[in-house]
């Protein structure tokens, strides 16, 4: 009897448990909808209600048209600059020179400790006071600007890297020293490939935080996203127009950003291309 009712005490406990499981993943169920019905009237009432759309359409050309176009040239120079830099950071970071690896690694502490608006300032303000008479490049806020946002994200990009490279068996560069390839050409085919695989998410989503980070240029008084808006604010008084345009602009930019690099991880990832190479 003793035996039986401990069975059933065991029973009874399991099926509460499962009743609370049920109950709590409900309960979640019902928040989450909740809060995106919420959000979702809020959405409604903004675009039904508070936005001018004539004033819309009145500003999307010239003023909102030219900030985007900076800022996606802005982006694709940056972009490719972080992640060649950052590539080259990567490899310095795991060199077998301690003078390289712990140059690399100070890069990467001082630029990913520091904040990316500090950054902006220091190359904006201080590079050009380096010179004794006028300073020979103009319109250099484009510079410091394309050179901060490559700096900053180089240094992610290539820890980044370091992880993935790290995150290879030691015995894969092993064995192809055995076979007879340098250190240089295990880097090349055979490390590196899988390293930029297992490292293509975090550098990806680097890439979406860049695009975010243009918001910081308006410090180096060049005319994107967040300019326009407060230039269109302050002439209208009208906030939410401008602001929903200001949105729309940026989900153009990262949602396909984001769908491309969906693309680049799934043509690297072997198990859902090509398979057995």
């Amino acid at each position: 009897m003793a035996t039986d009712t401990g069975r059933t005490t065991d029973t009874d406990r399991g099926v509460l448990e499962q009743l609370n499981d049920q109950a709590f993943r409900r309960l979640g169920v019902a928040g989450t909808s909740l809060f995106a019905l919420a959000v979702g009237l809020f959405i409604g009432y903004i675009l039904l209600v508070r936005v001018d759309y004539a004033l819309l359409v009145e500003i999307i050309y010239p003023q909102f048209t030219f900030a985007f176009l900076r800022v996606i040239g802005i982006v694709l120079i940056s972009s490719v600059l972080s992640v060649i830099a950052g590539v080259i950071v990567g490899l310095a970071r795991v060199s077998r020179t301690r003078l390289t690896s712990s140059i690399a690694k100070s890069y990467i502490e001082f630029f990913r400790g520091t904040p990316l608006l500090f950054q902006l300032f220091v190359i904006y303000i201080g590079v050009p006071q380096l010179w004794s008479g006028s300073f020979p490049l103009q319109q250099f806020n484009y510079y410091a600007a394309v050179i901060g946002l490559t700096l900053n994200h180089a240094a992610y990009v290539g820890e980044a890297l370091r992880g993935g490279i790290e995150s290879i068996p030691d015995g894969q560069m092993e064995a192809s020293r055995s076979l007879g390839m340098s250190y240089i050409q295990s880097m090349r085919e055979v490390i590196l490939p899988q390293a930029w695989r297992n490292s293509l998410a975090a550098i990806g989503n680097d890439q979406v935080i860049l695009v975010k980070d243009t918001s910081l240029l308006t410090v180096l008084a060049i005319p994107e996203l967040l300019s326009a808006f407060r230039q269109i604010n302050s002439a209208t008084f009208d906030a939410w127009t401008p602001i929903v345009l200001v949105a729309i602009a940026y989900l153009m930019i990262t949602i396909p950003l984001g769908k491309v690099i969906r693309t680049l991880e799934e043509r690297a990832d072997p198990a859902t291309h090509g398979g057995d190479d």
